[in-house]
C-alpha cells in the first residue's frame, strides 16, 4: 500500500514553545453526519484515541429551502456539544472542524456557525468541494496499491458525491489528475425520490441520473479504456461502501476494523444492492449494520454506487472507512511537525 505517513518522530526531544506530546482533533460535518477523531502522531501516522459519530441529517430540506432547518441544527448542536466536550477531556492542542455540502448550499450558515460559536465553542469552516477532495484523498491515500497506475476515489456523501481520479505511478507519487463534485448525495435523492418506499422504477431514475452527472468526468479523462485495461483500482468512502462491507461480511455490529480496507467484487456489490432494494424500510432497518437511522437512505446511496459501478466496472471495490477527517489530522501533525523543526532552529536566549 501506499505510505501516506508523517516524518518519523518518537514523541520526545521537541523544542521549547511546542508540546512534546501533541494531541489532535478534526471534526467532520457533513450533509447527514458529524464525525470527530481525536489522535496522537507516532512514527508511522497516528493513534486515535478517541472518535465519535451520530448522524444528525442537518441537510435535511436544504434542497427545498436553500436553508438548515431549526431541528437540523438543533440536532447537530447537541453533536457538537458530545464532540467539544470529548476534545476537553482529551486536552486537544491542534484541532480542525470543517462542514460540506449542505453548508456550503444554505443561506442561513453564517448564522448556524455563530451559534455553534457561542454555544459549543467550536469555530466551523465551511470548505470548497475540492478542499473536501483534498482531505478524503489525503485520508484514504494509504489504502491505495501502489502497482496499480491509477485509481478512482469516490465519496457518496449526503448532499454531494465526489470523484477523483489519480495517476499512482508518477515518480513523485500519487498525483491528482482531475475531480469533480456532483451536487447529488443520499439526503437530497431520498428526499425527491423517497428513499424509505423507493420502487423498483425510482431506484433506476435514479441510476439514470448519476450516470448523466457521471458523463463528463468520463469524457475528460477517458477512465473507461483505462478501466478496459486493468489499469484502475476503485476505491469508496463512504457510508453506503462501508455498511454494503458490514453487511457482506455478516457483522452482527458494524466494526471499522473488520471493514476498512477490505474488498468487494462488483458483482457482489450489486447482487447486495438489488436486495436491500427488495427490502421494505423496516426489514432494512432490522439488517445488522444498517439500523433505523439508515434505512432509508442505504438504498438510495446503493443507486449512486451502481451507476458509478456500472460506469466502470473495475471489478474490485476497496472500502475505506477513512477519509476527510484522517486528512485533517494528518495535515494538522505535518504542520506541526514542520513547526517543531522551524523552533528547533532559532538559537537559544541569551
Amino acid at each position: 500500500m501506499v505510505q501516506f505517513a508523517l516524518d518519523a518522530a518518537d514523541g520526545t526531544g521537541f523544542a521549547r514553545g511546542l508540546p512534546p506530546r501533541v494531541t489532535c482533533a478534526a471534526v467532520d460535518l457533513g450533509t447527514n453526519n458529524c464525525r470527530l477523531l481525536v489522535a496522537r502522531p507516532t512514527p508511522y501516522g497516528f493513534q486515535v484515541i478517541d472518535a465519535f459519530s451520530r448522524i444528525v441529517r442537518l441537510g435535511e430540506g436544504v434542497d427545498q429551502s436553500g436553508r438548515l432547518a431549526p431541528q437540523a441544527m438543533g440536532r447537530t448542536l447537541s453533536a457538537l456539544r458530545i464532540c467539544a466536550a470529548k476534545m476537553r477531556q482529551r486536552g486537544v492542542d491542534l484541532s480542525r472542524a470543517v462542514a460540506t455540502e449542505a453548508c456550503r448550499r444554505a443561506a442561513n450558515f453564517d448564522q448556524f456557525r455563530h451559534r455553534v460559536d457561542r454555544e459549543v465553542g467550536l469555530t466551523l469552516e465551511v470548505i470548497s468541494a475540492d478542499e473536501e477532495a483534498r482531505l478524503s484523498l489525503y485520508g484514504c491515500a494509504p489504502l491505495l496499491d501502489p502497482g496499480i497506475p491509477y485509481a478512482l476515489v469516490f465519496d457518496i456523501g449526503g448532499g454531494s458525491t465526489e470523484l477523483t481520479w489519480l495517476s499512482i505511478d508518477d515518480p513523485d507519487g500519487p498525483r491528482l489528475v482531475d475531480c469533480i463534485s456532483l451536487p447529488i448525495g443520499v439526503v437530497n435523492l431520498s428526499e425527491r425520490h423517497g428513499g424509505g418506499m423507493l420502487s423498483g422504477p425510482a431506484y433506476e431514475q435514479i441510476v439514470a441520473e448519476v450516470a448523466g452527472g457521471l458523463a463528463e468526468f468520463e469524457w475528460r479523462n477517458g477512465i473507461r479504456a483505462r478501466v478496459d485495461a486493468g489499469e484502475v483500482q476503485a476505491l469508496g468512502s463512504s457510508g453506503t461502501v462501508t455498511t454494503l462491507a458490514g453487511v457482506q461480511r455478516g457483522l452482527r455490529r458494524y466494526d471499522r476494523s473488520q471493514v476498512d480496507g477490505t474488498v468487494i467484487d462488483f458483482d457482489e456489490a450489486k447482487r447486495l444492492c438489488r436486495w436491500l432494494l427488495s427490502l421494505d424500510r423496516a426489514e432494512r432497518a432490522a439488517v445488522p449494520c444498517i439500523g433505523r437511522d439508515r434505512a432509508d437512505l442505504v438504498v438510495v446511496g446503493c443507486a449512486v454506487l451502481e451507476a458509478i459501478l456500472d460506469q466502470w466496472p473495475a471489478g474490485q471495490l476497496r472500502v475505506a472507512d477513512r477519509g476527510v477527517r484522517e486528512g485533517i489530522l494528518f495535515d494538522l501533525m505535518a504542520g506541526w511537525h514542520a513547526a517543531a523543526r522551524q523552533v528547533e532552529r532559532q538559537p537559544l536566549d541569551g
